[in-house]
């Protein structure tokens, strides 16, 4: 299942050498406005100690972890949606991706450029977003003129987007995110083919700096600016995490304990690499259940919800169609019992058929 996440920000905020420590790809990351003009794609294994922990159960030969594909997309800038800078190219790799990763500096350095002359998180985020809503404004305003003749004929599925899309213009008029125009699942469908910029999934990567002036740690976390931003984010519900990109970059080719003695050495505190990750594994409604055996141990990618047949399409397409049962085990239970043997001696191994809703961490056998 390919799905990726856009990583996405105003120039200098430190995007590129996150997707560095992400993906260990070398791509430009120099203090210079644009530099990234293309965007990069890379691969990232999601963090998951189940899987091989299941790997050592089963003494298997190879282990494949869950992945997430990240895009690294150049910095937009205000006018973005009218063309400025590269806007317009931005703006149509943004609308490519699955879902939004904004990066948002926090961290004061004079020798690191502020396209704005300043650090204020807030107001990065609104520039960022406003870009993103005058586009969306844009395709909206298009299709509403497009659906008009099918809804004077009195065609239902025309006249139900119509509503949909007339929702979607009140709330970007008034400088709101479209994915708050309170859609109904139905809705969401009819105007998926827009591909709106804020209809899409997003979360925020507070970028500090080690050693440095970052705005979480200035006057015990009660610093004005960092205190707006959190009760920003809680306003709109947002997920975040906070990472130290340029710390976790020059950290990315080590391991174990070197590479927390080497972090307390640079003054960096969590790694935050790994919390989003998986972060933006949940904001993509993703979901992993495990196949393990002597040859393998896979994680395999699902959406929430999946039942037991549209899981495995994930194997192969054919497994939906050819699907006659699953059988099941949760991964602790596996483990606990230490064999697959004494899991079904035990009834632990359980028979699922077609209505089964695969659940995150489950060990599953197919019958096909």
């Amino acid at each position: 299942m390919k799905l990726s996440i856009g990583i996405v920000g105003l120039p200098n905020v430190g995007k590129s050498t996150l997707f560095n420590a992400l993906t260990k790809k070398s791509v430009p990351a120099e203090n210079y406005p644009f530099c990234t003009i293309d965007p990069s794609v890379g691969v990232v294994a999601v963090p998951d100690e189940r899987l091989y922990k299941l790997s050592d159960f089963s003494k298997t030969l190879k282990t494949v972890p869950a992945v997430v594909e990240f895009v690294d997309i150049a910095g937009l800038v205000k006018g973005a949606s009218e063309g400025e800078g590269l806007g317009n190219q931005f703006l149509s790799h943004i609308r490519e991706v699955n879902a939004i990763a904004e990066v948002v500096r926090i961290f004061e350095d004079q020798n690191v450029i502020h396209v704005d002359g300043k650090i204020d998180p807030v107001n990065d985020i609104q520039v960022i977003n406003y870009e993103l809503i005058l586009a969306d404004m844009q395709v909206v305003t298009k299709r509403l003129g497009s659906v008009e003749k099918d809804v004077k004929r009195g065609d239902k599925p025309a006249i139900a987007e119509k509503e949909a899309l007339q929702k979607m213009i009140k709330v970007l008029e008034a400088g709101d995110l479209a994915q708050n125009a309170g859609l109904t699942d139905d809705e969401k469908v009819l105007v998926q083919g827009l591909n709106l910029l804020t209809l899409k999934p997003m979360m925020y990567i507070l970028n500090k700096k080690a050693g440095g002036s970052n705005l979480d740690e200035m006057d015990g976390g009660n610093e004005p600016r960092y205190k707006a931003l959190i009760e920003y984010l809680k306003a709109q519900g947002a997920k975040w995490v906070v990472v130290d990109a340029k710390v976790e970059h020059e950290l990315m080719d080590l391991v174990g304990e070197e590479k927390e003695m080497f972090r307390a050495e640079l003054g960096a505190k969590d790694d935050g690499i790994n919390e989003l990750i998986k972060g933006g594994y949940d904001l993509l409604n993703l979901q992993t259940y495990f196949t393990t055996g002597v040859q393998e141990t896979r994680a395999w990618t699902i959406e929430k919800g999946w039942n037991a047949p549209m899981a495995g399409t994930a194997i192969h397409t054919d497994f939906k169609e050819k699907f006659i049962r699953a059988e099941v085990i949760g991964w602790q239970e596996l483990l606990g019992a230490g064999s697959f043997a004494v899991a079904r001696e035990k009834g632990l191994v359980r028979t699922e058929g077609k209505e089964y809703i695969v659940k995150d961490g489950d060990v599953i056998e197919f019958r096909v």
